[in-house]
């Protein structure tokens, strides 16, 4: 029997990967339309009383206290569209923690320190660092290629900015928030499982082009 041929596992820090060049405002608002991949992200679904995490208000930079279906102060970093720290209550007592950049050892650093602000309270913390990847999806049109997809109402009268909540595009289910932002058109952030991710962007670049704007401008 031939010897077997074992290849190393390798597992990639969830930090790697370039930094994608970002686009102009002003050719965000001539096309209609843009997607960008967020890049790797450290995530953690926590689990803990509601009581317990207004007690908190806030852990190493996540805000706890926001009511359900919305987002907790966010810490900017140098990317706007990756915020150093991103917190999403989903349920009443389920958040999504995000945060983005950071040396290889952080992971490990920022559960522990997690875990150290919230207590004594009894929660659950697990790391779904490598189960999610991200796309943000912005401009002027970004709200109808969105509504090809999702079933919600996203007017920014029903679906504000600060809004979070899980539901579906197309056949993936998916986290939708709704960042702020600045130059006065939509800026969302999909959420999805990694299998998914390049469903969710192939059709929202389809529906883009069916809508007559550009599908996108970076390759995510």
């Amino acid at each position: 029997m031939p010897d077997t041929i074992r290849h190393p596992i390798e597992r990639r820090c969830v930090f790697d990967g370039r930094t994608q060049p970002r686009l102009s405002p002003d050719r965000i608002e001539r096309d209609g339309f843009a997607m960008l991949s967020t890049g790797p992200a450290l995530r953690w679904v926590l689990r803990i009383a509601a009581g317990a995490a207004q007690a908190c208000g806030m852990a190493e930079g996540f805000g706890l206290g926001q009511p359900i279906n919305s987002l907790g102060p966010r810490l900017v970093g140098d990317d706007p569209l990756a915020p150093s720290r991103l917190s999403a209550r989903l349920g009443p007592d389920e958040w999504l923690l995000i945060a983005h950049g950071g040396p290889a050892d952080v992971a490990e650093k920022l559960s522990r320190e997690l875990r150290e602000a919230l207590g004594a309270a009894a929660h659950t913390l697990v790391d779904i660092s490598h189960r999610n990847v991200a796309v943000v999806v912005m401009g002027p049109k970004a709200t109808d290629v969105l509504n090809t997809g999702c079933p919600l109402d996203l007017d920014g009268s029903t679906f504000a900015i600060g809004s979070a909540t899980r539901t579906l595009f197309a056949k993936s289910e998916v986290v939708l928030m709704r960042l702020d932002d600045d130059r006065g058109w939509p800026l969302f952030r999909l959420e999805c499982q990694r299998s998914f991710g390049p469903y969710v962007q192939q059709h929202l670049a389809n529906s883009a082009t069916l809508l007559g704007c550009a599908s996108n401008a970076e390759d995510t």
